[in-house]
């Protein structure tokens, strides 16, 4: 397994244009890798379950019950 170079400020797509006005020494949470540009990561794809054909539950219906 190859270990990968650890990020830093100049690696930054806003510190490569000029636009960081942050003077950390290290990247800060709005880093943004410069070779992608502002592209979003990539997120998990939500996939919906089949619908239920069953109850989860069999309660009784309201009606039956007497106090």
């Amino acid at each position: 397994m190859s270990k990968s170079k650890p990020v830093s400020c100049e690696d930054c797509f806003f510190h490569q244009r000029g636009l960081c006005a942050l003077n950390l020494g290290k990247p800060c949470t709005t880093f943004r890798p410069a070779e992608r540009g502002l592209a979003p990561e990539r997120q998990l794809a939500f996939v919906f379950r089949t619908e239920r054909t069953t109850a989860a539950y069999a309660f009784p219906p309201p009606s039956s019950y007497t106090a």
